[in-house]
């Protein structure tokens, strides 16, 4: 019987060019789908490189929370859902609950737990997982509504679940028409039928080609040409970046000399733009702010291209340097946060920025197929579309946070051994600053920090050359590294962050010292960000720095490239 049907396959091969095209180009849309939604779970998998000398960790889970149910039928105006929330890696974890038109509060803390919420009204709730209790790190999110008409929701459930089956079902079905033309046995004489001869030759490979070229086309419409950034979630780490980079690329030049400052955390926490903007509007300065959390010297570069593509709109960029915090685990985060400013082009210079293999194919694959990057997003805007407009549009007329003023406590009182990594607390301290301290004091891997530094060694030159012969000056300014320069690692010189060569080939550098002054308790509220006294203070001074040096420096520089530095022997600082 196999000997049969083994030949009757090979007969069928000469017979059937139709089908055979189906075939193929089926195949091609099954290979992209695959791709599209496993490409997250594939790598995963893939072989994580280990560090030699660091300690293996527990495996983590991705951060989650869910509620049960989300949509809440309301009995005499209340309902009830169950919120679950799982930080992934056994670190503390912070819920807080966003009711529409009102501030954020706390609901519940702990790595993981579970937790009833039984005032929900006919209004819609934001539930946020952060990793810290001032919700500068979100970790993951749930939206919960409810509704008075039990028909509604009956009806918009009942909607969601056609919907979900339906793509279930249309997948099953793309799948079992692959492989039933692609399965062996006799040649139909009934529906469908298959030819009995070959007029013009098979290309399979042709259309296997043409069936990846059409799924690319449909993701490059949808998410390449910003259809679908326009309605990324306003509070995701991509929708900031797309709603930042374009209000900047929109705003008009206001003719003042205009300053960009760049940067992470620890400048969105430590530089105000509304106190600069005071400071320095005798000088004729305008400041522009596109720090923001997570953000790496790579994110930089792609978001300095986006604002400004003529490489001539600012008199000044400041770039900041110093010790920071980029784990691998982060690869992800990444990805998606820049993807909405990237381009096909982009997808080998993107890749190269990444350590690991697995973070360098995410990358590749984002580029090209963009829809991948925004995964989560997407199945959140599926679940709940009517709630999403609504976000975006509310997020478009709310102005920026200029008036966020930083964090108003310190850590006055509070001590660090380094001989025992005991800390002392200060009493006025609350377990919840407490507790995000204590998170702040996680030593990364020797890897992590190599590689924080790695990325700013290879992309703030990448900036530099882009401004190459540009009237703009680029400036460096180190950060402050912490208050308790006694912890592990924070004692690195500034100095060996990034190679003399790069820093003598700017406009100016602020000297690594400049900031030294601010290295005390009294102006952090954790272990790597200023408070709201360190903020004022390192504005000022950063201004002033500016406004002393930015009229020497404003004329158009001579053409000049920045090599990227070779790699070599490094000094003992280096390897701190």
């Amino acid at each position: 019987m196999t000997r049969e049907l083994h030949k009757c396959f090979h007969e069928r091969q000469r017979d059937r060019p139709v089908l055979l095209k189906i075939r193929s180009v089926l195949a091609g849309l099954v290979v992209c789908v695959a791709i599209y939604s496993g490409n997250a779970s594939v790598l995963d998998a893939a072989p994580e490189q280990n560090s030699s000398g660091s300690n293996s960790a527990g495996v983590s889970r991705a951060p989650s929370i869910t509620a049960n149910p989300q949509r809440v039928m309301l009995d005499d105006g209340t309902g009830k859902t169950e919120i679950t929330w799982d930080t992934g890696n056994g670190a503390v974890g912070f819920v807080f609950v966003t009711e529409e038109n009102r501030k954020p509060v706390a609901f519940a803390s702990g790595s993981r737990g579970k937790q009833a919420a039984p005032w929900i009204k006919e209004h819609s709730y934001l539930f946020e997982l952060y990793g810290d209790d001032q919700r500068q790190t979100l970790l993951a999110k749930v939206a919960v509504s409810g509704s008075a008409g039990n028909m509604s929701a009956q009806g918009t459930s009942r909607w969601q679940s056609i919907a979900h089956w339906a793509l279930i079902v249309g997948l099953a079905a793309i799948v079992y028409v692959a492989v039933y033309f692609s399965s062996t046995g006799p040649v139909r004489t009934t529906f469908p039928t298959e030819p009995t001869t070959s007029p013009r030759p098979l290309h399979v490979r042709r259309n296997l080609f043409l069936g990846i070229v059409a799924f690319i086309c449909v993701d490059g419409a949808i998410f390449h040409s910003g259809l679908y950034v326009s309605i990324l979630a306003p509070s995701s780490y991509a929708g900031r970046i797309a709603r930042i980079t374009r209000a900047e690329r929109e705003r008009a030049s206001s003719g003042l000399k205009e300053v960009l400052v760049l940067g992470d955390s620890r400048i969105a926490e430590g530089f105000s733009a509304k106190l600069a903007n005071e400071l320095g509007s005798a000088a004729g300065l305008k400041f522009v702010s596109l720090a923001e959390p997570a953000a790496s010297a790579n994110t930089w570069y792609y978001m300095v291209r986006e604002v400004d593509p003529t490489a001539r709109r600012y008199a000044a960029i400041i770039v900041p340097y110093g010790i920071g915090y980029d784990p691998n685990s982060a690869d992800q985060l990444r990805i998606s946060m820049t993807a909405p400013l990237l381009r096909y082009a982009d997808s080998f210079h993107f890749a190269s920025g990444f350590q690991r293999w697995s973070g360098r194919v995410r990358a590749f694959v984002a580029s090209i197929l963009r829809g991948s990057a925004y995964q989560d997003d997407v199945v959140d805007f599926l679940a709940h579309p009517i709630a999403r407009i609504t976000n975006v549009r509310q997020a478009n007329q709310r102005h920026s946070g200029s008036e966020y003023k930083g964090r108003e406590y310190d850590l006055v009182g509070t001590s660090y051994d380094a001989t025992t990594g005991q800390v002392t607390y200060a009493p006025k301290l609350t377990e919840a600053q407490r507790s995000a301290f204590r998170k702040s004091l996680i030593r990364p891997s020797e890897s992590d920090t190599e590689y924080s530094l790695k990325l700013q060694r290879d992309w703030i030159p990448r900036i530099m050359n882009r401004y190459a012969g540009s009237p703009t000056a680029i400036v460096l300014t180190p950060v402050p590294r912490g208050p308790f320069l006694q912890l592990a690692g924070f004692s690195t010189l500034h100095e060996s962050v990034l190679p003399t060569s790069v820093i003598e080939k700017t406009n100016f550098s602020l000297p690594g010292h400049t900031f030294d002054f601010l290295e005390k308790p009294e102006y952090y509220f954790d272990a790597f960000h200023l408070n709201a006294k360190g903020r004022q203070k390192f504005t000022e001074n950063l201004v002033s720095e500016l406004i002393a040096r930015l009229p020497v420096v404003s004329k158009p520089r001579a053409s000049a490239r920045v090599e990227l530095p070779v790699p070599g022997p490094r000094s003992t600082d280096e390897m701190n």
